[in-house]
């Protein structure tokens, strides 16, 4: 784990890193997990947060070059009178049939991540989170230099996405069994944050692992 091997350099003022490369935190988590609500309280901490499905929906507007690439894998009716994506019929796609996810995988992932880096490369605090919901699938743990996991009860997640989406039993079935395992994902974890207890609870947990990353990434900087 934490394969990531770029130099870092730093100089202190106070308590504060200057890095020539930052800390990446590799956040991640099944879906309904709670990853936006992480997301979301470390950005309020003022931590970088480099989106991999923000991205990829910018990737994918009208007139972008991975629209152009998806349709020809795809056929031109997965687009509309204007060109855009029609979303909700590739996501059906994807989910029916593995092979199909992976062609469009390999079309959008290379792209997702040569931007993740390249925005890294801009950040110039202690560490920065690149949020990536298929991070243990994509086999991109190496990538990051720890890997944190966003975990709670598979049967929470079936109540959550009946809530949010309205998706049934068989839905979400078919949702997760496209994603890692629970247990494979915390296999692959440095650090979990729970999620099936209270909203502060979810933040003290987030509220720790802010002052440990920093402290990591100032003690990582110094080493030869």
């Amino acid at each position: 784990m934490g394969g990531f091997t770029g130099t870092l350099v730093s100089t202190h003022d106070g308590d504060r890193c200057h890095l020539t490369k930052p800390f990446i935190i590799g956040l991640t988590g099944g879906i309904a997990s709670g990853k936006t609500t992480v997301s979301n309280h470390f950005a309020t901490l003022g931590v970088p947060i480099i989106d991999a499905d923000v991205i990829a929906h910018q990737l994918t507007q009208a007139g972008q070059p991975a629209v152009f690439m998806i349709a020809e894998v795809f056929g031109q009716t997965i687009l509309d009178a204007e060109g855009r994506l029609d979303r909700q019929q590739l996501r059906q796609f994807v989910f029916q049939d593995s092979q199909q996810r992976k062609r469009l995988e390999s079309i959008l992932h290379p792209l997702i991540r040569n931007e993740m880096h390249k925005q890294a490369t801009m950040v110039t605090d202690a560490y920065c989170i690149f949020s990536i919901p298929l991070l243990v699938e994509t086999r991109q743990t190496t990538q990051v230099n720890r890997v944190l996991v966003v975990d709670c009860p598979t049967t929470l997640q079936y109540q959550r996405l009946a809530l949010r989406n309205g998706f049934n039993a068989t839905e979400t079935t078919q949702i997760l069994a496209a994603q890692a395992s629970r247990s494979s994902r915390l296999a692959c974890a440095n650090d979990v944050i729970h999620n099936d207890t209270s909203p502060n609870a979810v933040y003290e947990q987030v509220l720790h692992f802010h002052h440990y990353y920093q402290q990591l990434a100032c003690e990582t900087s110094t080493q030869p």
